[in-house]
């Protein structure tokens, strides 16, 4: 399938499906790039359409990033949340634009997103009940500044949540915390720790893609 013209550049890997296709939009990590996440498509059923997404800032000497990353005097990190809430507008855009040019069934809409991409994915679909049915959330946290003022809508996704116990540039402790924060909003949520550092073994692949399987409507 040729890719369209939308708001972010995208890989497509197309749908067995001529239509209504479940749909899988990957938002990839900080440095990194769209044929990431893409790597896992050959692994994934072949019924499913996906959005391999390109974050908007270019970083040097390569790579790209949702938003930038900082550090103070006392090398305690912080991020650009004007940045982050202007790529989950474009996460949001680029979701509205695939149902326009795309065979999406929009009631099968997951977002994968990995690390920085993973608290993106958080931030869209906590600010946007019904956007997106599931997400699967690597190696990431929930960020609250980033996530539009509460809704009186009820947001009926799902989320898979998982993280590496040793992972030494998100501490597990950060997604930890993701399960208090979800439970007062009554979503439903699964969360596993791998004994890895910051990255996505096979035992953890092999999960999420269970769970997404068992999540999924072939009509």
């Amino acid at each position: 399938m040729t890719t369209k013209d939308l708001c972010l550049k995208h890989l497509v890997r197309s749908s067995s499906l001529s239509t209504l296709a479940p749909t899988i939009i990957m938002l990839h990590g900080y440095g990194s790039n769209a044929e990431d996440l893409f790597s896992f498509s050959p692994e994934l059923d072949e019924r499913y359409l996906i959005l391999s997404v390109q974050a908007p800032l270019d970083m040097v000497p390569y790579g790209h990033a949702w938003y930038e990353i900082n550090f103070d005097a006392n090398q305690n990190k912080f991020t650009n949340d004007e940045q982050a809430v202007a790529s989950r507008e474009l996460v949001h855009q680029f979701i509205k634009e695939a149902l326009e040019a795309y065979p999406v069934n929009p009631q099968e809409i997951t977002l994968l997103g990995f690390s920085q991409g993973a608290i993106l994915s958080y931030a869209t679909a906590l600010s946007y009940p019904g956007l997106v049915k599931n997400v699967i959330a690597l190696s990431g946290y929930i960020h609250e500044p980033i996530i539009k003022s509460a809704t009186t809508q009820e947001n009926k996704v799902e989320i898979y949540g998982s993280h590496g116990s040793v992972d030494q540039v998100i501490p597990v402790s950060w997604a930890r915390k993701n399960k208090d924060y979800l439970a007062q909003k009554n979503i439903v949520y699964t969360y596993s720790e791998f004994p890895v550092g910051h990255g996505v073994c096979p035992p953890n692949f092999q999960e999420f893609k269970q769970w997404l399987t068992q999540r999924t409507n072939w009509n």
